[in-house]
């Protein structure tokens, strides 16, 4: 795990927004995380994807990266502070503000107003109470071939502990089961950072 989280570098602009998030009490996507996250772009050649939770924009610029030159990320947030911030770190990593649309307010009243089948990639890094229901919304909007991740698969390592049994461990557990059970996703989980799940769109 160390070696995997050394190996993922991340140069001054991901460092700075990773240092803004801690100020910020934030929980960033790890390196190996984001270099996952980067990988999966660039392996579906993603020119559309949806974000949930911005942050201060260090899974931005990862997923950014792995995006084809003419990629659009779509980033929700509640937290228009944060995405202030988000959209000054995007400009210095060099990506043009036509690459963005940087939405403000809840992802279960935004998801909705998105396109059925339009999207390549969805990451979800959002209140755990919502996993299920943007898993769902992740169905409709991505494309057969599309890839979901969400983050914190883990349970902040309580996963697989059965005496856990607090609302968030239950509900990442219901998440996992859902996806693995359903006929419409092929899923895995990988143990960066705080745990990725990921699953195909069949």
């Amino acid at each position: 795990m160390q070696f995997a989280e050394a190996y993922a570098s991340e140069d001054v602009v991901l460092q700075t927004a990773r240092s803004l998030a801690i100020e910020l009490g934030l929980d960033s996507v790890s390196p190996a995380s984001g270099s996952v996250l980067r990988l999966l772009a660039a392996a579906g050649s993603a020119k559309a994807v949806v974000e949930i939770g911005t942050g201060t924009g260090v899974s931005g610029v990862w997923l950014l990266r792995g995006m084809r030159a003419d990629g659009v990320l779509t980033t929700i947030d509640v937290e228009n502070e944060h995405q202030r911030i988000a959209r000054r770190i995007f400009v210095e990593a060099g990506f043009a503000p036509s690459r963005t649309r940087i939405i403000t307010g809840r992802a279960l009243d935004v998801l909705p107003r998105l396109a059925d089948g339009a999207y390549d990639l969805v990451f979800v890094d959002a209140d755990v109470t919502e996993f299920g229901a943007c898993a769902d919304a992740a169905l409709r909007l991505l494309r057969p071939g599309g890839v979901l991740l969400v983050n914190g698969a883990m349970a902040n390592g309580r996963i697989s502990d059965p005496a856990a049994r607090d609302v968030d461990t239950l509900t990442v557990r219901e998440t996992l089961r859902a996806v693995r059970e359903s006929e419409e996703w092929i899923p895995a989980v990988v143990p960066s950072g705080a745990g990725l799940l990921a699953a195909v769109k069949r």
